[in-house]
Formats: structure tokens, C-alpha cells, sequence
């Protein structure tokens, strides 16, 4: 089963949306499921080396005590998932186009998903700016990744453009908040979502499957 995931990867919620997905399909083993990420740029217009996290926190909420009340419930919302957010280590908000790409870079070798996690761990868990470059070679050398591979690629201008256009896409699809999950092209949900409401989507996509297939018809 095809699932679309529009995330970006400084999005608590999409971190938290992760991991219901993946409550939800672990619930589903048959589904045999294959999760492709695509790109929303939450702030396109975010410097390339990205803001301070105080300067940034206080354009979006006003003052802190009203980013306080937000990321607390964030935090307990994770505490049931397993993430230990800790937002007091994150000193930049960064421009996430190159963890984007680095995404990108990874899905060609299957391993999207497994980038998106690690991505998350390193922001809201180790504090690290995830749109440094140097950053980003570090965490491909803890996964294995050829470096240099990496370093020619995000050097270069490849898939830029296409990030861009995902989140234009996105956004022309109406979708203003992330994540967003799209099964078999058809049915949608957005946001962080538990995972019975997801888990009914793949239902719902599941029991389309099996009327298509009975009429003899192929999903498209």
C-alpha cells in the first residue's frame, strides 16, 4: 500500500505523526506498506543559515509563555510515544530545504524513512542544526552513508527545484498543515492524528483495494 507523507522536518507534530503511523501499521503487517516522504516548507522564507530559536519562537507566538503552553503539550504528547523532546537544546530554527534534499537523497536508496527519524532525533532531541551542511554529513556518516557522495549532491543544484514544487503542490492541494497522509493517491487525513484515525484511512483504502481488485480493476 502506496502512503504519501507531506512533512516538514522541523515539525513536532510531524514527529509525532511518525510515530503514529507507524503504531497504526504495525497493527496492519499485510499492508506491506511503502512510505514515501515529500517536502512542506513550514518557513520558505527562513534565511539559509536559519534564525535564532528565541528570535524565531517570538515572530510565531508573540511572547514565551505562549510557545511554553505549545511545547508543553507537544512534550506530553510524546512522552506516550516515546520521544523525550527536549526544545531547550535547540538554539537555531533552521531553513530545512537541504534536510529536505538529504531526504531525498536517501529515499533513492530506500532508506527515506530511516533519514526522517534521525532527522528528528538530532533537532528535537540532540539540538543540532539540522540545516547545516556539516551537520547533515555527520548524521550521514552515522548512518553509513557515502559522505562525499552526499557533499557533491547537495553542492550541486539537484532537486531544488523539485522541493520547491513539492511544496507548491502541497499547498495547490490544499493542504496547509503538516503532516499530511495521502493512501493510494485517494484518501487523505492531516495532522499528527492517533492512530485509530489513521489505522481507519488504511481501512478505508484497504476495502477500496479489495472492490477493485474484485471487479477485476487494478488500483491506480
Amino acid at each position: 500500500m502506496r502512503i504519501d507523507v507531506i512533512f516538514d522536518t522541523i515539525c513536532p507534530w510531524c514527529f509525532l505523526g511518525k510515530k503514529r503511523l507507524e503504531r497504526a501499521l504495525t497493527d496492519k503487517p499485510h499492508l506491506n506498506a511503502e512510505v514515501t516522504w515529500h517536502a512542506f516548507l513550514l518557513n520558505p522564507d527562513l534565511p539559509p543559515g536559519g534564525v535564532e530559536r528565541a528570535v524565531y519562537l517570538n515572530a510565531k507566538f508573540g511572547n514565551e509563555n505562549r510557545s511554553n503552553r505549545v511545547y508543553q503539550a507537544i512534550g506530553e504528547a510524546g512522552k506516550s510515544l516515546g520521544i523525550d523532546f527536549d526544545f531547550d537544546q535547540i538554539d537555531r530554527t533552521p531553513n530545512t530545504l537541504d534536510s529536505h534534499r538529504f531526504v531525498r537523497f536517501a529515499q533513492a536508496a530506500g532508506r527515506g524513512s530511516e533519514v526522517v527519524e534521525t532527522l528528528f532525533q538530532a533537532y528535537f532531541i540532540r539540538g543540532l542544526d539540522t540545516g547545516s551542511r556539516t551537520a547533515l554529513y555527520a548524521l550521514a556518516e552515522e548512518l553509513g552513508f557515502d559522505v562525499n557522495e552526499l557533499r557533491t549532491y547537495l553542492y550541486s543544484d539537484e532537486d531544488v527545484e523539485d522541493i520547491s514544487q513539492q511544496n507548491a503542490r502541497a499547498h495547490r492541494l490544499g493542504i496547509s498543515g503538516v503532516p499530511a497522509f495521502i493512501v493510494e493517491g485517494q484518501f487523505s487525513i492531516s495532522g499528527a492524528q492517533e492512530p485509530q484515525v489513521i489505522g481507519r484511512l488504511l481501512e478505508v483504502a484497504e476495502e477500496r483495494q479489495r472492490e477493485l481488485f474484485a471487479n477485476g480493476l487494478q488500483p491506480v
